[in-house]
Formats: structure tokens, sequence, C-alpha cells
């Protein structure tokens, strides 16, 4: 019987259908137990999910009344979904300001989901009332969107009336403004919100961790996909693709960048993955940015050669030096530790790496990239934020090493601030062999 080849240029077994499960023994475990044919399911039990939520929630109540506020009225789709796991056409809602969430410090809290779609947000614990949500954004109402933001804020200052408690500081994240104009005319103080909403998310609890860790398996999964069609012939795109599509099948939202090239377009950094193929022996760069099961991001990157072939010299030595960037800064991320001190300690880079480095050592993670961000020691300066790390913080720690005429290895790690140092919540194996 004549061989089948997948795309990839596997052999398919004539008894699975499928290709091999992995050919790299270091990196199988990351597949499905399954194969590569079945989604990933979690196991994680529901009771989980739910003191997550009413931890979250509390979270940015606890904030909203250290500011002084009555109320925190949030449009950004990753602080809705914090505030009451509610994700209804998140990435829509990212640049279409049409559903929003008032809560308030001592009183309910109350989503405005869009006409349609209410019953996305019935059922949550945390939702004290569903409102449908009034709409003035000028794509939806044009020059009609005047007269929709007079009832919108109407309604808005009337509710932080009946329950601000004669308070009417309003905290916001995102609003235009013209809202933010029309409700202080109508008797209210904005109030910065997002200052509020990213201390909030910094902390994590145990139980957020056991999402977050789903969250890494699904990502890893979809990383040993990557590396198994990491063959001469595939383009950049093809190869991203695998880990969109892990996510997508196993219950995950999106990944916020296309950070997968190869060869040549390594260096400089912050290129788009293309339809360029790749070529035996080159550097392959991923950074994942993804937003996984839950909302939560599993942040991580890698690199790799094509066709998995040995490292050349020069390869080794930036694949080394990236090395020694994250373990030696890992070993400062510990409670207690403040960023001026972090920043004093940290790996210096090399001269020659200067020009092509990532401008970040560290900075938080949870639902998106968050606070804090800790700049690369060349890249401190005055405007470096104060602060320093705490248990309960989950922050990943970067690395970007390359030079004149070369490529670039992208390594970085998502770790949990524990109260005695540090935990790597991500494991697929580093190119040490």
């Amino acid at each position: 019987m004549e061989d089948v080849i997948d795309p990839a240029g596997y052999r398919i077994n004539p008894d699975t259908g499928r290709g091999p499960v992995f050919k790299d023994s270091r990196k199988a475990a990351y597949l499905n137990p399954e194969g590569t044919g079945k989604p990933l399911k979690s196991p994680v039990p529901r009771e989980v999910l739910d003191r997550a939520r009413s931890y979250r929630l509390q979270r940015l109540r606890d904030g909203c009344a250290a500011a002084d506020c009555a109320a925190l009225l949030l449009y950004d789709s990753t602080n809705i979904r914090y505030a009451f796991d509610c994700s209804n056409m998140q990435v829509w809602c990212l640049h279409s300001p049409l559903r929003y969430a008032l809560i308030f410090a001592d009183g309910p809290a109350i989503m405005f989901e869009l006409k349609g779609c209410m019953r996305q947000s019935e059922g949550l614990p945390g939702i004290d009332e569903l409102r449908m949500a009034r709409t003035w954004m000028f794509m939806a109402l044009g020059d009609r969107s005047e007269a929709a933001m007079a009832a919108w804020a109407d309604e808005i200052a009337g509710l932080v009336r009946v329950h601000g408690g004669g308070n009417r500081r309003l905290a916001c994240d995102r609003l235009d403004g013209a809202g933010a104009q029309a409700l202080e005319a109508r008797g209210l103080t904005y109030v910065e919100g997002t200052r509020i909403t990213e201390i909030a998310r910094s902390i994590k609890s145990g139980d957020e961790i056991e999402l977050m860790r789903w969250t890494m398996r699904v990502c890893e999964a979809g990383m040993a996909r990557v590396y198994d069609h990491s063959l001469p012939g595939a383009t950049e795109r093809e190869l991203w693709a695998h880990l969109h599509f892990e996510n997508a099948r196993s219950g995950g939202d999106w990944l916020e960048t296309k950070l997968l090239t190869a060869g040549p377009r390594t260096n400089p950094w912050y290129q788009e993955c293309s339809d360029r193929e790749c070529r035996a022996g080159e550097m392959i760069a991923l950074d994942t940015d993804m937003i996984g099961p839950y909302g939560y991001c599993a942040d991580v990157s890698r690199s790799w050669t094509c066709g998995y072939t040995p490292m050349t010299g020069r390869q080794r030595r930036l694949y080394e030096t990236a090395l020694d960037q994250i373990r030696h800064n890992l070993d400062l991320v510990r409670p207690g530790t403040d960023f001026a001190e972090f920043n004093e300690k940290s790996w210096r880079i090399p001269e020659r790496h200067v020009p092509y480095r990532y401008t970040l050592a560290v900075h938080g993670v949870g639902m998106a990239d968050e606070w804090p961000v800790v700049p690369l020691h060349v890249d401190w300066s005055d405007l470096a934020m104060s602060g320093r790390f705490e248990p309960g913080m989950v922050v990943c720690v970067e690395s970007l090493v390359g030079e004149r005429d070369s490529e670039s290895v992208k390594l970085e790690t998502q770790v949990l601030v524990t109260d005695t140092g540090c935990e790597r919540l991500d494991s697929f194996p580093y190119e040490t062999g």
C-alpha cells in the first residue's frame, strides 16, 4: 500500500487517519493525550470559576471605595470580563463602545447589554441587575447620537443619585470626551478609573491561578502544534495559525498579536507573520500573546530552528545570551523587591545587542498584558513607575537578543510571585539540548 503524506510532510497512519502525534520526545507531553485531532476540555470545577468571579468583583469594589468613588463605569471589554465574566463580542466592543457595566462600591452591580444579547449575561452570579445598553456612538446613530447620549447620561446620573449615598464621584475606565462632559453636566465628577482596574487586576487569587494554569496548558498545546509543523516550506502564517486553532477549539478567545517570524524577519522584531516560507536551519521566533480559556492571557515566547536542525554557533550564542537574561532576572522577582532595586540588579545587555533589544524587562499579565511594566535597564528613566513585586502578581520576564545582520532569539516566561520567590507557570522546554 502506498504511503499517504499529509500537507506537512508526515506519513498518515492508515489506522488512525493521522500523522505522528509528535516527533520531539521532550515536547510530546504538551499535545493532547488523545492526539492532535481533538480539542482540550477544561477539568477546572465550576466552583473554582465562581470563586474567582466573586474575588474579582470584590477587588473592583474595594478599589472603587479606596478611591472615594461612588461607582465604576466600565467600557473596556477586558475589564467587563474581569468583573462579570460576560464575554459577548469582546473584540468588536474594543473599538465599538456599545455595552458597559456600572459597579457601585456599596450597591448593585449592573450590566448594560446589547439589544438582542441579554441572554449572554443572564445567570452570571455577579450581576445584580441586567439592563439594555443605550448606544450613542456615531456609527450606530449618526446625527442622532447627541440626543441618545443625553438619555444615556440621564440614566447613569440617576443611578448614581439613587445608589451613590450622596457621593457623585464616578470612575470611568474608557470613555469618550463627550460622554464625560455629559456626565459632568449632570453633577457627576469624572475620575480616571484605569488605575483602579489595573491595580485590582494585578493581584490574583489562587482560583484565578488555577484558571490561568489551564490557559497555559492550552497555549502550550498550541505551541507544540507550531513546533511540530516547523518544517521547510511552511509559511509564517501557517505556523501562527496552529496556535490560533488550538486556542479557538479549546475555548479560548483571541491572539493579541501576530508575532511569529523566521530567519531575517526575526530582526528587527515586531514584524507580523507573513506568507514567507520558512527555510531549513532558520530561527523561528514566536510570542504567543494568547487570550485563552476563561479570558486569561498566556504570554510566553520561544525560538527554535526550522526543521529542528542543530543551531549554528551564532544562533547558539544568541540563544544562550537570551537564556542568561531570563535566568538572571527571574532570580530577582521576589516579593517586596521594588522595581528600582530590580533595575539596579538586573541583567546587563551587552553593547552589541542594545540596538536590537526588547525595551521591557518585566511586565504584568492577567486577562491581558497589565500593570506593572519595568523597563530594560538601558530604557530606565525618571518616568519609570514606582512599585514592588507582591505575592499574587503574575509577571512575564522578557528577553530579545540580536545583533547586526543576525537573526533574533525571543524568549519569555510567565511567573507567579509567591510568598518566598516566584513560580514558573509555563514549562514548554527551551532548546538547551
